[in-house]
């Protein structure tokens, strides 16, 4: 049975897939166009696709999980002398779908009709980076030579990580470098969210994309760089549940990003009016900050916007309804999920710290759903069972008692060793086939010894 951790990552990866035909006021034939273009790049047929869209109209994230059958019978290897040929026939036309690949294979003879299914060679094609997605992005070349720009506010929404001043918060008072995170609308160039961080990791992404959907709301798309705090599971994970769609720029192409790219210089006004001001702590940047964002961008005159509207303005003008989630929900789709083995006395190491999770949960492997900023009490999910919370372990005076073996995992009477009894039928065959290589009573008869 697939694991509920293995099963969230295969509904956000469909999630993904669906994300262009969820665009609000998406007519037929674009719909019909986005169809074709997701068939042709990941070799789904069309009415799997309707299947997958039909589930999630229907029941969200949780639709799109994959249904748990059982204990299925591994998929047959692709012998590697296959898998190159294929790979040699993608190179040598890159636009060949699976399914030409695997009939040129039969009918070549390499493999027998029905041998090897399409989904199991896009996988291993995949695996390889022999995809048609991964041929088409070295073919593809150039860049857009247009301006975007979309129509209405929440619909695009951009974000990225500078590099700030140096501010005395380190241990004894030591200069420490602190970082700026910032998410802008494209529509409107207004900011939603901007601060100061101390460090520069994933968490402070999360956190400033946390406030940002708090105060305005749940964006349809979002757009990012491919640095490592923003290509994690966990964007991937939160964006998934929320319903977002995720975007990352091209390698090597800044001018991908080139609004909020704009914005970071627009803050390198803000940081030279900063320094004569010598903030000492971070809490007092960051109130600066607020307000040089609010009196010197939000509210002043942007040459990029129709009529040359403040960016405040113009986001709160636009008749597009903003959508707003219910804070357990967004609560739990910015929750993180670790992997953990179940020890012999039904506990799991976690940061340095031990919850206790139960003894009949011994020697599994359990998913650990937490919020980074409170560990005191997890979430313990595992197949087959409801989530529970767990809560830092408690030394007691008294052990639990051990639970009883299950009658599964209890041996079994016999009347005699399979083993050895097999050995003996193998060694008696082997005896048969050995023939002496010299018979000695033939070879004495033949020169008159008896």
């Amino acid at each position: 049975m697939k694991d509920q951790k293995k099963a969230e990552a295969i509904a956000s990866e469909r999630v993904q897939l669906l994300s262009p035909l969820l665009a609000e006021g998406l007519d037929p034939a674009k719909a019909r166009e986005i169809k074709e273009r997701i068939c042709e790049q990941t070799g789904l047929s069309e009415r799997t696709l309707r299947r997958y869209l039909a589930k999630y109209c229907q029941d969200g994230f949780g639709g799109l999980k994959p249904k748990s059958k059982g204990r299925q019978p591994s998929e047959t290897t692709i012998p590697t002398e296959v898998l190159e040929q294929a790979i040699l026939l993608r190179r040598e036309v890159p636009s060949r779908s699976v399914a030409q690949l695997i009939q040129i294979l039969e009918w070549e003879g390499r493999i027998r009709p029905g041998e090897i299914k399409r989904s199991t060679l896009q996988e291993r094609l995949a695996e390889r980076g022999y995809s048609t997605r991964h041929m088409r992005m070295y073919t593809e070349s150039g860049v857009a030579a247009r301006r975007f720009q979309q129509r209405h506010r929440n619909r695009l929404w951009h974000s990225d990580i500078k590099y700030g001043p140096y501010l005395p918060i380190g241990p004894n008072g030591a200069m420490k470098q602190v970082f700026l995170v910032t998410f802008v609308d494209d529509a409107t160039r207004f900011v939603l969210h901007g601060e100061f961080y101390p460090v520069m990791d994933k968490t402070i992404v999360e956190d400033c994309f946390r406030q940002a959907i708090q105060k305005f709301g749940v964006p349809e798309s979002v757009y990012f760089d491919n640095g490592k705090q923003y290509r994690t599971k966990w964007m991937t994970r939160a964006c998934s549940k929320l319903g977002i769609r995720l975007l990352f720029a091209k390698p090597y192409s800044p001018e991908a990003t080139g609004k909020v790219e704009r914005f970071n210089r627009v803050v390198d006004a803000f940081l030279s009016e900063s320094a004569l001001e010598k903030p000492n702590t971070l809490e007092r940047l960051n109130e600066l900050f607020t307000v040089w964002l609010s009196e010197c961008y939000q509210n002043k005159p942007h040459s990029a916007l129709e009529n040359k509207r403040s960016p405040e303005t113009a986001y709160r003008s636009d008749k597009k309804p903003l959508r707003f989630v219910d804070p357990d929900e967004l609560a739990h789709a910015f929750l993180h999920c670790e992997t953990r083995k179940v020890d012999k006395s039904g506990c799991i190491s976690f940061m340095d710290r031990k919850y206790e999770v139960g003894l009949p949960f011994i020697g599994c492997t359990v998913d650990v759903v937490f919020d980074p900023a409170d560990i005191t009490e997890l979430i313990m999910e595992y197949e087959g069972h409801a989530p529970r919370r767990v809560r830092e372990l408690v030394i007691g005076e008294r052990a639990g008692k051990r639970p009883p073996l299950p009658e599964h995992l209890g041996p079994l009477p016999a009347d005699a060793s399979r083993l050895l009894t097999a050995a003996e039928e193998r060694s008696r065959d082997r005896k048969a086939q050995q023939a002496p290589a010299v018979a000695y009573r033939r070879v004495n008869k033949e020169d008159g010894h008896v």
